[in-house]
């Protein structure tokens, strides 16, 4: 891998974690409709299942077919993974303060790299451990962990969602060697859909939309949700894995709880605290380390 190839797939991934720091916006948007967490994900993920799909019909058809054999590696990514991190994130969402559970989330880079070591032999480097520290102490400072009364259940859950996540890295790393990248996301987010929409009882999902006062908004802010927070972004991340290994890639990632904080400040006025500043500053360090070539 030549150093331009690494550069591009770290702004791929870096540019991925804007997208996703966008979902709180759309969330919080089709939620005033009166849909629960599981029936936004549902959405969410259906969405994007649909746009993959058509985007792999019209890059490569072909790319439809996979081995039986390589269908627990999809299951694993769609439902394992996906879905499981979406509905687990959203959950925690409601059980903590949205800080602790973003945070929660973002231990993916601990569980990435412990995977890492464990299934795809990767080394831990001295300098991939001083980078997931300014990372994941810079999602602490701009999250504001502690500013809310925590539970264990839900602090069960936010980790479960971390851990889930992170998997994403590693079976997508090893998927990435037999597919190629709109394969993987194709197949992730249909299994993650149908996954999803067991338990979001899409009747009464229909029935809502139906009877939705100001449906083209509702319309709008669905396929949105589907599109930006999901195709785009998961799209440039699985790009992304093709030159930047598992544990680099979920560190890089960490630009969404950072981007977040700018979108907070900008649409929501919300004021910026020295805190928060320290908090990106290194997060911005994490990725400046993780760029650096010997």
């Amino acid at each position: 891998m030549n150093k331009r190839t690494g550069h591009i797939g770290s702004l791929f991934i870096i540019v991925a974690g804007i997208f996703w720091a966008t979902m709180g916006l759309f969330v919080r948007s089709i939620g005033r409709f009166g849909f629960d967490s599981f029936q936004i994900a549902a959405f969410r993920l259906s969405v994007a299942a649909t746009g993959f799909s058509i985007l792999l019909a019209v890059r490569d058809r072909k790319g439809f077919k996979i081995r039986l054999k390589d269908i627990p590696l999809f299951l694993g990514l769609g439902l394992g993974s996906i879905a499981v991190m979406t509905c687990c994130y959203f959950t925690a969402i409601r059980m903590l303060t949205m800080s602790a559970a973003a945070i929660l989330l973002y231990t993916s880079p601990i569980w990435v790299m412990l995977m890492s070591v464990l299934f795809l032999h990767e080394r831990i480097t001295r300098r991939k451990i001083i980078a997931l520290v300014f990372a994941f102490g810079g999602c602490v400072l701009v999250s504001g962990l502690g500013s809310g009364e925590i539970n264990p259940a839900g602090i069960a859950v936010g980790i479960a969602s971390g851990i889930a996540y992170g998997l994403y890295s590693i079976l997508g790393n090893i998927a990435l060697r037999r597919y190629s990248s709109y394969t993987v996301t194709a197949y992730t987010f249909i299994f993650a859909a149908l996954g999803v929409l067991l338990f979001a009882r899409p009747a009464q999902m229909v029935q809502m939309v139906t009877t939705a006062d100001r449906l083209p908004a509702l319309v709008l802010l669905v396929i949105s949700i589907g599109v930006v927070t999901a195709v785009i972004p998961f799209l440039l991340y699985t790009m992304g894995l093709e030159s930047v290994e598992p544990s680099r890639a979920a560190i890089l990632a960490t630009s969404e709880p950072m981007m977040a904080t700018v979108l907070g400040i900008l649409i929501y006025r919300e004021g910026m605290n020295p805190v928060s500043i320290i908090g990106i500053l290194c997060i911005l360090i994490a990725i400046f380390i993780l760029n650096r070539h010997h």
